[in-house]
């Protein structure tokens, strides 16, 4: 198992640097502007890069069955729609056709979609209809792709936030015994690691920095959104409740559905760009882009472990939505009222203000 992941370290490291240069020739490249505040033209590259050497792994050291490939198909239309949009900045409305598209293919020909919510309500399964459940999957889908594609805001953040939800679903996989989906994870997790590094500038320096691109962040939360579905559902597979779900993708699932609510309740379309994430906020605090790194990556690995923990012993499925749902409340709040909030702060710890200062 060892020499898989090796090889699928130093087959992403070799890609980056090929498709690094590919990129600055065909112009498929970030440029700043009054949103992206980084210096020079970055090549976007990392998603393409990290499913070609995933992809190759996934065939070589996995079984190759009919639900790998679709899944590999399904991932690299993804793919492909994402390196056209961050050419020419293809329209929303198209992307988001294309995401359902997708998600009714997993559905109509893997068979891999909600069927049940789990004890969410009580002492009774909350069963789906197959009309239901695949209205709920497509939303599933389409949620989770953009949650991770909306986070990819800052340095090492949606490696960083990917790596840590799938290091979570693979140590759950393999303590249900379902090695082969543990190894699939580790697989992604590894083959982003290159990227990760040369994304924050490690080894090398900021000259062979790479971004992700919005091609790798919707095959990032596309595999999310996939593994989740056949974790939770699939009775040969089902390795944690869909509740804990919800704890594994936490914090880029809350800070989508936060935005997107602060923009409806503005007159705005949800899907409109600006820089009032999670990280932003933490940047305008006063917080370097490392530490907001790692306080949101810290946050999320204190909500998956807790997911985790919730798992192992046993505790209600009912209790941890309740939990969630209060979670997500005080997080909506928070983010919300921030700006008063810090005030109240510096002014019952006496710290002066920017104006003060």
């Amino acid at each position: 198992m060892e020499y898989s992941y090796i090889y699928v370290f130093v087959l992403s490291f070799v890609s980056l640097f090929i498709m690094r240069k590919v990129a600055k020739k065909v112009g498929l490249v970030d440029k700043p502007n009054a949103r992206k505040h980084h210096q020079g033209v970055i090549p976007l590259v990392g998603g393409i890069s990290v499913f070609i050497a995933f992809a190759i792994a996934t065939l070589l050291f996995l079984p190759v069955n009919l639900t790998l490939l679709l899944y590999l198909g399904c991932g690299l239309i993804l793919l492909v729609v994402g390196v056209i949009d961050d050419y020419f900045d293809i329209s929303f409305k198209i992307r988001l056709i294309v995401q359902a598209g997708i998600a009714l293919a997993i559905i109509s020909i893997g068979g891999h979609s909600l069927d049940n919510l789990g004890y969410l309500m009580g002492s009774e399964t909350l069963q789906l209809s197959p009309f239901i459940g695949g209205i709920i999957t497509v939303i599933a889908f389409i949620g989770a792709i953009n949650a991770f594609n909306m986070v990819d805001g800052i340095d090492g953040l949606l490696g960083g936030l990917a790596s840590v939800t799938f290091s979570a679903m693979g140590y759950v996989f393999y303590l249900n015994g379902n090695t082969e989906l543990a190894l699939f994870c580790g697989l992604l997790v590894v083959a982003m690691v290159p990227y990760i590094m040369l994304n924050l500038g490690l080894p090398f320096g900021r000259r062979f920095k790479v971004f992700m691109g919005d091609a790798g962040s919707v095959f990032i939360g596309f595999t999310v959104v996939w593994l989740l579905v056949r974790g939770t559902q699939e009775a040969d597979i089902v390795a944690f409740k869909p509740v804990t779900a919800l704890w594994l993708i936490a914090i880029p699932l809350m800070d989508m559905a936060t935005i997107m609510i602060r923009r409806i309740r503005k007159g705005q379309s949800p899907f409109k760009p600006d820089r009032e994430h999670l990280h932003h906020i933490c940047q305008r605090m006063g917080l370097s882009s490392r530490l907001t790194l790692f306080v949101i990556c810290l946050l999320a690995i204190n909500c998956a472990a807790i997911g985790i923990w919730s798992e192992m012993v046993g505790i209600n499925e009912s209790t941890m939505f309740i939990a969630f749902l209060v979670m997500f409340g005080c997080y909506f709040l928070v983010i919300n009222y921030i700006w008063r909030i810090t005030a109240v702060v510096k002014r019952l710890f006496g710290i002066p203000t920017i104006h003060e200062a």
